[in-house]
C-alpha cells in the first residue's frame, strides 16, 4: 500500500516560496489540505477539513503541517476516529505568543497529549512565534521525535529553503 502525503499549510497558506510548494510542484501525487480561509482560521472547521482529507485518502497517510496546521492536527488527532501513519510536524506556533493572540482564535489551549501517530517535530532556535524550548516541552508531551534545526527562522518562505532536502529526509524517515 503506498503512502499519501498531504501537505497542511499554516496561517495564510504556503505561497510559492514555501517548501511544502516546492514539494508539492515536485511531486504531483502530494495532496494540499485546502482551508477554506487561510487568514481568519477558525481550529474546528480546521480539523473538520483534515478530516475529510484523511477520510478520502484511501493508501496509509502521512500529514506535512506547517505552523498553525500543527496545532489544528493535533486537535483533529484528539476528535477523531481515523488514523494516520505519521507527521511532519513543523514549526508549531505559540498559540500564546504577542503576535498570535488577536489573529489567532479557538486553538486554545493546544492539545497536550500523545499523538496517536509516528511524529517528527522540527523546530528553529530563532522562531518568533515559538522559542525552542517551549518546542521541546511539546514534542515531549506530543511524544514526538524532537529536531533542532538551528537558525532557521519559522521555517518558511523567509527561511529560504527552497525544496528543503533536509525537511525531505525525515519526510522520508515517516514514510518508509
Amino acid at each position: 500500500m503506498a503512502t499519501k502525503v498531504l501537505i497542511a499549510p499554516g496561517y495564510c497558506g504556503s505561497d510559492d516560496n514555501h517548501w511544502q510548494s516546492y514539494w508539492q510542484k515536485e511531486n504531483k501525487e502530494y495532496i494540499r489540505i485546502e482551508q477554506r480561509d487561510w487568514y481568519h482560521p477558525v481550529a474546528d472547521e480546521w480539523a473538520d477539513t483534515i478530516e475529510k482529507y484523511v477520510r478520502e485518502s484511501s493508501d496509509d497517510v502521512v500529514v506535512v503541517a506547517h505552523s498553525l496546521a500543527c496545532v489544528a492536527l493535533a486537535i483533529w488527532a484528539q476528535n477523531t476516529n481515523l488514523s494516520i501513519k505519521g507527521a511532519l510536524l513543523v514549526a508549531p506556533p505559540n498559540i500564546e505568543c504577542e503576535k498570535l493572540r488577536t489573529v489567532i482564535k479557538g486553538f486554545s489551549p493546544v492539545p497536550m497529549q500523545e499523538l496517536p501517530f509516528k511524529s517528527i517535530l522540527i523546530a528553529s532556535t530563532n522562531d518568533e512565534y515559538m522559542n525552542i524550548d517551549q518546542a521541546e516541552v511539546l514534542a515531549n508531551h506530543w511524544k514526538s521525535t524532537f529536531v533542532n534545526i538551528g537558525n532557521k527562522g519559522h521555517i518558511n518562505a523567509n527561511s529560504n529553503l527552497m525544496n528543503w532536502p533536509e525537511g525531505r529526509a525525515y519526510l522520508s524517515a515517516l514514510i518508509y
